[in-house]
């Protein structure tokens, strides 16, 4: 007779490696920006020489935003994982505790789910996966901002064109810059993660089981 609990391990092993799909395809693959529709070219607002500079320095920033919108989904996407998977295993761990019974795998089911459990959370700290996400999605939603009151509104940027323009790049300028240090700023380092995965006591599954 096959054991439940093997049954239930291998389930949980399935389950967890499958819904960590979508992040490792994120990882895997690159984000294309979404076309936020006209753009400087058909702009009705600038010269012909204020849409060559306004378009060849998006030119020049697309990639950026690339890589911003990739952080971001990634780093997304492990959040909502690791959310998936610790919420449920802290209310169930002490009852598949108490549902220990020697001679066969519960006890391994036990462990197995602790130890997911410790790693994912030692890993979302030590990767600062919530502060990463805020400031990778707030770097691409503050570009489009500026970006859409220049085509919109350039007139809050200053009242001459080359005002406007000036203004603008500064702004993006400045962007880029305040989510360079935040990048600098949430990056892990192995003594952070050795330290999360240490503190954790979930991954010192002996004390459970």
């Amino acid at each position: 007779m096959i054991d439940p609990w093997l049954t239930a391990i291998i389930a949980y092993v399935v389950a967890a490696v499958g819904s960590f799909i979508p992040t490792l395809l994120a990882i895997l693959r690159g984000v294309t920006p979404h076309d936020g529709g006209a753009s400087f070219d058909k702009s009705p607002h600038f010269s012909d020489e204020a849409k060559t500079r306004l378009s060849q320095h998006f030119s020049r920033i697309a990639g950026t935003l690339g890589f911003w919108k990739k952080q971001a989904e990634i780093f997304r996407r492990l959040h909502y994982y690791t959310l998936l998977w610790t919420v449920p295993a802290t209310v169930i761990i002490p009852f598949l505790v108490q549902a220990i019974e020697p001679g066969n795998a519960s006890k391994w089911m036990v462990t197995l789910v602790s130890a997911h459990t410790a790693i994912l959370l030692g890993f979302y700290k030590a990767l600062k996966v919530d502060s990463n996400f805020r400031t990778w999605r707030e770097g691409e939603s503050n570009f489009y901002d500026f970006y859409r009151r220049m085509l919109d509104r350039p007139h809050m940027f200053g009242e001459s064109e080359e005002q406007q323009l000036a203004a603008y790049f500064d702004a993006v300028e400045n962007l880029r810059s305040f989510i360079r240090n935040r990048e600098i700023d949430n990056t892990p380092s192995v003594e952070e993660a050795q330290k999360q995965l240490q503190k954790d006591p979930l991954t010192r599954t002996e004390k459970i089981v």
